[in-house]
Order: structure tokens, then sequence, then C-alpha cells
């Protein structure tokens, strides 16, 4: 087990490295540069920009940025951002405590929805029910985030009035109600690629499950339909579900820089894109940054439990 952590984790260090290789250099290599900003500013000179080019240290050549940027971020020092000077994880941390809620509150929306539908589905093969699960989940694969999002906030906002329009609304022991009734909206949304997902996965892997030997030995014995589905069925069926619970991280932190645009939730997605428009690239690079260590983070935990939870996997 030891070994295999050791050999997961090289694995997750180099990827790592190369996504902030292309990352930097693709993104420094996008035409406009992080001085456009400062351009059309008045009264800005040439000269000006020639100073903020050697404040940030922009005149450099590129391979030496990234050298200096690189070692900053393994001592620590992600940079500073161009549009407010506060350092970079200090602007990230402000940020992922409410992508951290959506996210989560999506999660348990898939699970808990997804993941019944799912099983009932399994159990009910072909059924009325079935048949309505597989359409529902091929429908919501099928609807763009934003769309959706849209759809939401004029039904739900606009004309019936249940629900804000956006933002996260105040936070505290006076207002959690409050805090909720905002998250209701962007966390329906965000979970909604998620929960066609689980459905359509955990319905895979109970009908897998249920095509096993050791199913029909236990139907043989005489055992209780439900004892048979959830002792034997549902503990083998939720084995793959670890992996994909780790693997799921890139799907929600996509859908939750389009669901934070939508409906104006100060997360890290938000941060993104602002970021990219103001051409703020320290922040752009430590939002690229955090994102990747969370889902190579997520990957290398699925793995590790997938193993210790499924004994037939043997580790080489």
């Amino acid at each position: 087990m030891a070994r295999y952590i050791v050999h997961r984790l090289g694995q997750s260090i180099v990827l790592l490295w190369l996504v902030s290789l292309f990352g930097f250099f693709l993104l420094h290599l996008t035409p406009g540069g992080p001085l456009s900003q400062f351009a059309n500013t008045p009264g800005m000179s040439d000269e000006d920009l020639r100073r903020l080019a050697t404040q940030y240290g922009l005149d450099r050549p590129l391979p030496i940025q990234y050298l200096d940027w690189a070692w900053g971020l393994l001592t620590g020092d992600w940079g500073r951002s161009y549009r407010d000077h506060a350092p970079v994880l200090k602007v990230i941390g402000s940020r992922i405590g409410a992508t951290l809620q959506l996210m989560v509150t999506a999660t348990l929306i898939a699970v808990l929805v997804g993941g019944t539908a799912g099983i009932l589905g399994a159990v009910r093969r072909y059924s009325l029910f079935d048949q309505v699960v597989t359409v529902g989940t091929m429908i919501a694969l099928s609807i763009p985030t934003f769309w959706f999002g849209l759809v939401v906030i004029y039904v739900f906002s606009v004309e019936l009035g249940w629900l804000p329009p956006g933002n996260i609304g105040p936070v505290g022991n006076s207002s959690f109600l409050i805090f909720l009734h905002h998250l209701i909206g962007p966390s329906m949304v965000l979970g909604l690629v998620t929960t066609a997902l689980w459905s359509r996965f955990m319905r895979s892997s109970m009908l897998d499950a249920l095509n096993q030997d050791y199913v029909r030995t236990a139907r043989a014995k005489g055992l209780p339909e439900r004892v048979v589905i959830g002792t034997h069925v549902l503990r083998n069926a939720l084995l793959p579900m670890i992996t994909i619970a780790g693997l799921e991280l890139p799907t929600l932190l996509g859908g939750a820089l389009v669901t934070e645009t939508v409906f104006t939730w100060p997360g890290m997605g938000r941060l993104f894109l602002d970021s990219i428009e103001y051409r703020d690239y320290p922040v752009v690079m430590g939002t690229l940054i955090f994102a990747a260590i969370l889902v190579i983070t997520g990957s290398l935990i699925a793995d590790v439990l997938h193993t210790i939870a499924d004994p037939r996997v043997r580790l080489r």
C-alpha cells in the first residue's frame, strides 16, 4: 500500500507540474498580455508601461518568469493580484468557502437523488419508473448548465418569486435560513449533471452486481429479496462509486464556473472568469493550480479508498 501511494504521489506531482507549465506559457502567450488593461488608461505613457513591466517582472524572458513563479509556488508565495495587490492565496481563501458550500450541497443532492433513482431503476429494470429515469437522465445530461440556470432564475425568481435571483446572501446564526434560501437555486443547477451521472453509474453498477453468482446463490438459499439487495448487491455496487466520486471533481469545478457566473455566486469560478477578464495573471494561475490540486488529490484519495474497500484489487 505504501509503495502504491508513493507511486501515485509521484504521478500526481508530475501531472501538477505539467498543468502549471502548460497553463503558465499558454496564458502568457495569449494576445494582449497583463499590461493591456493599462494601455487605454488616460495619461498612461510608454514609460509608465515599461515601469509597470519592470515592477511586475514582465520584462524578463518567459522561462525566467516561470521559474520565479514556480519557486514562489513551492515556498508559499503565489504572487500578488494585479487588481487589488492582495496576496493570491488570500484572494483564493476568501472565495474557496463559497465554492465548497456549493459543491458539497450539489454532491449531496446528486448522491441522494441520483443514487436512489439508480438503485430503484436497477431493481425495477425496464419498468415505467426505470424508463422515466433513463429518459430524464439523458435530457439532464444534454441541457447546458448556463441555460438551465437562466431557466431556474426566470421561473423561480422572476415568475414565482420563490428564490432570490443570485448572490450568496448574508451568513450568520440569524441568517442561516436566508443563506440556504440563496443556496437552493445554484446548488440545484450544479447538481443537475452530477445527479444524472450518479443515476446512470449507480444503475449500471447495481445491474452488474445483480448478475453475479453470489447473488444467485443468496437467492437460492431463500434469503428475502430486501436482504439480497441490501446486504449482497448494494454493498458491492457502491465500491465503484468511490472512484466515480473522486473523478466527478472536474465536473463539479467546471459546472461551478458557469453556475457561479449565472447566479453571481462569489466563489472560485466567478473569481477565475473575473481575473481572466481583468488579465490578473497571478490570480488566474493560482486558481488553476488550486483547482488542479483539488482534482488530483480527489482522484488519489478515491483510488486509495477503492483499494482499501475492495480486497479483489491487487496493487502492482
